[in-house]
């Protein structure tokens, strides 16, 4: 009986272990002849840059700001920044600019408008695509994904091409130049995205929930009310944040439906006419510039925890 002598296993050559190391290994070792990387210095590079595109960002509306409260005399022979040099000398800086914008340029009346405007035209739509993307997900009737579908497909729809007909039903109705009319447009062109975002949300809730609340007798009102409207809040308040930006900056849906009159006139209807007949006046168009801005910069900041919660809703499961 013979015995096999046990194999010995041979060491690699020393330059296979070397190409068999990690490169992140070599890396550290080729290191020794560079520059070593600092803990954080990635961290400060980021934010670094971050500031600079904030600063830069935010430079044109600083400027806006700054013109809107200097005389006409000193915006038309030096620019913006040379008040930064003294900025406490009070010969420099006047109201006389808001005064004239807001008494005798109209845009106090055309601010109320936008105000009158924006709410329902914000609300409206929010409310029945809230509805109808609950009945998509939860409630099975006939038809329901052709229907779905079509909504899907209005998202495509350019929206110049349907002014024609809507004005064509609107002259037929006597809707033109009015209120009802402008919010009837804004919810129409609105409503598909606000089906599609709120669906995607409702239709992902959990299913247990839902089916507990239906065992225990709740109707789909009350099961749609009480359970799905508290889950889907951050949602609805990511778009309502967008459907209201988008219809208080809109120009072309209140000018098409709604005119550019002075009982009804939106400010950026209003802004328009200003920059038309006084192209010249740089102080009157800050100060109207800066009046348009101030409603969407508060309601930005103000909800921006709850727009970011509203984008970032869904994201992770589980």
């Amino acid at each position: 009986m013979s015995v096999t002598a046990p194999r010995t296993v041979e060491a690699p050559p020393q330059t296979q272990l070397a190409t068999r190391a990690p490169r992140r290994i070599a890396w550290r070792r080729r290191g020794d002849d560079g520059p070593t990387r600092v803990p954080g210095q990635r961290s400060l590079l980021v934010r670094a840059l971050v500031a600079v595109i904030v600063v830069l960002w935010s430079l044109p509306t600083m400027g806006l700001l700054i013109s809107s409260f200097r005389p006409a005399a000193a915006i038309a022979t030096t620019g913006w920044w040379t008040v930064l040099a003294h900025p406490f000398e009070i010969t420099q800086w006047t109201l006389e600019n808001y005064a004239g914008v807001l008494a005798e340029q109209g845009m106090f009346d055309a601010f109320v408008n936008s105000v009158v405007i924006a709410i329902p035209a914000t609300v409206i739509p929010i409310s029945l695509a809230a509805f109808a993307a609950y009945a998509f997900a939860w409630i099975d009737f006939p038809g329901r994904k052709p229907l779905f579908a079509l909504v899907v497909g209005l998202l495509v729809v350019p929206l110049q091409m349907t002014f024609i007909p809507l004005l064509e039903l609107y002259v037929r109705w006597d809707l033109t130049g009015t209120y009802l009319g402008t919010w009837l447009a804004h919810t129409g062109f609105g409503l598909p995205m606000a089906v599609f975002l709120l669906y995607n949300y409702i239709a992902d809730l959990p299913k247990e929930i839902l089916e507990s609340a239906y065992v225990d007798g709740a109707s789909h009102f009350a099961a749609f009310t009480r359970l799905v409207l508290p889950l889907a809040a951050p949602v609805l308040a990511a778009f309502a944040i967008f459907q209201f930006l988008w219809v208080w900056n809109d120009f072309l849906v209140a000018f098409v439906f709604l005119g550019t009159s002075s009982d009804v006139a939106v400010l950026t209807a209003q802004l328009q006419q200003l920059v038309g007949t006084r192209g010249e006046s740089w102080h009157l168009l800050t100060a109207g510039a800066f009046v348009s801005m101030v409603v969407p910069l508060v309601v930005f900041l103000a909800m921006q925890r709850h727009f970011v919660r509203g984008l970032l809703t869904g994201g992770v499961k589980g």
